[in-house]
């Protein structure tokens, strides 16, 4: 039953997932979209569990149990082995003893060495006590004296604090991972609670596919309209500019009427005063010039001669171009302000609005094949929503909900009991390292006061009371290592066996994925099943499911449909059949018939525009008599020229009133030029530019306006008569754009149900969750303990015998070695003798 339960847990978290798109911002119509679609994205549960731990500092001490390890075990995982002895169900360790104990070799030298230990040390403690009692094995109190007893003395004393400080170092790593175990508690539970939080939001954010067709109305007009438009527009846009560019030369034809016009009126004034100044001019100096100063008896050489220069040149102060005899533009202009009435530019811009909305008339006109697009959207969700309801979906999630809830529950209310049982724990672990650290207490305090209490001159008799205090608490240490040493390796080994094997056989595997293929072996959990999980679930045992690839494809964050093979229970690709709904689609598009005959590019009032213009008569004036004046200089001498030669012959002469007079009609030239002459070179030069833009605007005018209609009036027919084909082969291309986008939908749910809905990473968070409590957090620091604690133990054995040796340097002896007063070079008759402790007052 709770196969059956759990299957329909399973397809329900795939249909009673919602597939909701974000709200995205409409696109402007002018600009048609990419032809890939945004259905949004597929809103997946925020899962707060982080299956990943970091040991920190500890992790060196990790690493070198794991080394340890290595040596003692460097056989790889025996997949084989384990494999036979799960489908044997442990009958197979019979036949296969022999593999089984050459895995285990390592592991069961370490265990005869601990239990030889553990049976050994006490009886050599025992038979070392009583061997003692007789004075024997170190026991007589007596001390022979040599030369090197320094150096013996400070040798031991050398080696044993060395072994205590090794022995240090591991009660330090035994109980730093008695710490990590208690310490790590808290992330266990924190673990825990979030990976049974993370179950709850996968069962609860289960949202339904929802259609996505708002897009389709939307791309209507930019598409297909917009596909139209730039099609036509090759031959639209074109006509249309020409129209443009035609308006736009009636405003300048207009502009230089108007600046011929007054150009005209302003030198034909100019010219008639011009040649009234000059004529003054010339009289004044033909009066001047026939004074007596200039031409008498009176006058020298040089003024003479001068006079007569600038008598000869008062034929050049005459007027060049002559103005009055050219003909006005005012029937012209007259005319070319009549065609303006008509707002030509404003024409055109109605045919360019006209011609613009393409893809709205498009839009409106394809209204009813949009409709049946959504029409077909909407039976592939409702194809999809009603297989959701042949499995009672809500009921199994309910029970799958309610099935954490009481797990979660269940969970926390034994928390309190593992916090009870932690704390034993504790104190236990840390009662074994306590016992370490009264024997390192022992053996620091006797090399403090055998230190301290060293004095070169005392015989063994005659030892201080700090240096026999030291000799007695290395005994007592000795003591103590015998009787906790045996329990210590008995911890060691245990602990060594199981928190060892547990590792190679089990969190090393994983790692390295070895246990996955064990898990995958076929045949292993039932004989008839090749793989058992498609086996157990869908009685397809052949189906390509197994633990590895559940794992990988969870941890990867994908999709509970593909992860567990969904489809064969609830095949996608079948439901989701887009040639089906092609049919339909090119069905409604074959009917489709777009007519664009509402669009005008040029009214009537606009090509009549154009032909008065071509009427205007700007063709019939007489650019060539302008130009011939225009070219002309105002005066037939540059005025300014002539008076600064004026005024240098004038300075030539002597002073006087000749002079005098000469110098004022310089002046009067120079005004003349300032007032006069400059403001009708300027009128000249507008005058010149303005002839020359007529005359280029009226040059073939009237063939150019032709090729403008006939441009204009080909377009429109083109629009109106031959759009049908252009429209015919855009809609067969928009038709392959919403085929492809009923294909792309399709593909998006398809893609979303087996890619992203449900995304099982929860299942493979709970997976490392356990690896991490188990491997990380309890067999790790087990390791951890038991390498330092069996650390611990080993190194007691030397630390025995330096202490036993080292005693006899820090007590006090009963009796010592003396020697009599006999010759030095005698030696053959000197004998020791036994002496007896001196007395109090000899101290």
């Amino acid at each position: 039953m709770w196969k059956t339960g759990l299957l329909l847990l399973f397809w329900g978290l795939l249909t009673s997932s919602e597939l909701q798109q974000e709200a995205t911002e409409p696109e402007p119509r002018n600009q048609p979209p990419s032809g890939k679609l945004d259905f949004g994205y597929v809103p997946q549960g925020d899962y707060k569990t982080l299956a990943y731990y970091e040991p920190g500092v500890i992790g060196i001490l990790f690493h070198m149990v794991h080394a340890f390890l290595y040596v003692v075990q460097p056989n790889p995982f025996p997949e084989d082995l384990v494999v036979k002895v799960a489908k044997d169900k442990f009958g197979a360790i019979q036949s296969e003893y022999q593999k089984a104990i050459y895995y285990e070799t390592g592991f069961m030298v370490c265990a005869v060495l601990g239990l030889l230990f553990i049976v050994l040390l006490p009886l050599v403690g025992l038979f070392f006590c009583l061997c003692r009692c007789c004075e024997n094995c170190g026991g007589e109190m007596h001390q022979r004296q040599r030369k090197n007893a320094d150096c013996q003395r400070g040798l031991l004393t050398t080696l044993l604090f060395a072994t205590s400080l090794i022995i240090t170092a591991g009660v330090l790593c035994a109980y730093a991972a008695n710490q990590n175990l208690s310490s790590q508690l808290e992330g266990m539970k924190r673990l825990v609670s979030s990976n049974l939080e993370d179950l709850q939001t996968f069962a609860n954010e289960t949202p339904t596919v929802q259609p996505f067709y708002g897009s389709f109305n939307d791309n209507v007009g930019p598409l297909l309209g917009g596909n139209i438009h730039v099609e036509l527009g090759t031959e639209v846009h074109p006509a249309l500019d020409g129209v443009l560019r035609m308006a736009g030369a009636m405003r300048e034809t207009k502009e230089a009427l108007e600046n011929v016009s007054v150009s005209l009126e302003v030198l034909q004034e100019a010219t008639g005063k011009l040649h009234f100044n000059l004529s003054l001019v010339r009289s004044s100096l033909n009066r001047t010039l026939n004074d007596p100063g200039c031409s008498g008896e009176d006058s020298d050489a040089t003024t003479t001669q001068l006079c007569r220069s600038i008598h000869s040149s008062l034929a050049q102060l005459h007027v060049s171009a002559n103005f009055t005899r050219l003909p006005d533009v005012n029937n012209q202009l007259e005319s070319v302000n009549q065609v303006l009435k008509t707002d030509l530019s404003d024409i055109i811009q109605k045919g360019f609005s006209s011609f613009n909305d393409t893809p709205g008339m498009v839009s409106d006109q394809m209204r009813d094949v949009v409709e049946g697009a959504r029409g077909l959207l909407d039976v592939i969700s409702t194809n999809i929503s009603s297989f959701s309801k042949v499995f009672p979906v809500h009921s199994s999630l309910a029970n799958f909900t309610n099935f954490i809830i009481h797990t979660q529950s269940k969970i926390e209310d034994s928390y309190p009991e593992i916090d009870q049982i932690d704390f034993y724990r504790w104190i236990c672990c840390t009662g074994l390292c306590c016992m370490v650290v009264l024997i390192l207490a022992f053996n620091f305090l006797a090399i403090l006061c055998g230190t301290m209490g060293y004095d070169k001159h005392a015989s063994p008799t005659t030892r201080g009371c700090v240096s026999n205090t030291g000799g007695t608490l290395l005994m007592a240490g000795v003591g103590f290592s015998f009787l906790f040493s045996w329990i210590l390796m008995g911890v060691v080994t245990a602990t060594f066996l199981v928190g060892g094997n547990v590792e190679k056989l089990v969190c090393e595997p994983f790692h390295t994925k070895e246990l996955f293929k064990v898990l995958d072996t076929p045949h292993l959990v039932n004989p008839e099943w090749r793989n058992f999980i498609p086996g157990y679930m869908y009685n397809d045992s052949d189906l390509d499911l197994t633990v590895e690839n559940f794992y990988s494809n969870c941890k990867n964050n994908r999709s509970l449909y593909s992860a567990m093979r969904l489809d064969k229970v609830f095949n996608v690709t079948t439901l989701l059949n887009s040639s089906l709904y092609t049919k339909e689609v090119a069905k409604m598009f074959d009917s489709v018939k777009i007519d664009l005959r509402g669009i005008v590019l040029l009214e009537s009032e606009g090509k009549q525009s154009l032909i008065d213009f071509s009427e205007t008569g700007i063709a019939e004036i007489n650019y060539a008599a302008y130009l011939a004046e225009v070219n002309k200089g105002v005066t037939l001498v540059d005025l300014l020229s002539y008076a600064n030669e004026l005024e240098a012959q004038t300075d030539l002469m002597p002073k006087g009133p000749l002079q005098t007079s000469l110098k004022g009609h310089t002046n009067s030239l120079r005004q003349i030029h300032s007032q006069l002459v400059i403001p009708m070179e300027q009128a000249m030069s507008t005058l010149n530019q303005s002839i020359r833009l007529l005359e280029r605007t009226a040059s073939d005018l009237p063939n150019k306006i032709t090729d403008v209609l006939k441009t204009i009036e080909a377009a429109q027919y083109l629009i109106s008569q031959n759009a049908t084909h252009v429209a015919i082969q855009e809609t067969e291309k928009y038709k392959q754009t919403i085929v492809g986008y009923f294909r792309q939908y399709i593909e998006w749910v398809r893609t979303s149900l087996t890619m992203e809905v449900a995304a099982c990473k929860p299942f493979s968070n709970i997976v490392d969750t356990v690896e991490i409590v188990a491997c990380s957090f309890l067999v790790d620091s087990l390791n951890t303990f038991w390498f330092g604690l069996g650390c611990c133990a080993l190194f007691l054995l030397p630390s025995i015998i330096l202490s036993v040796k080292l005693a006899k340097f820090y007590r006090r002896m009963d009796t010592e070695d003396v020697y009599d007063d006999i010759p030095a070079y005698d030696t053959m008759t000197r004998f020791p003798r036994a002496s007896a402790p001196p007395r109090h007052i000899d101290w």
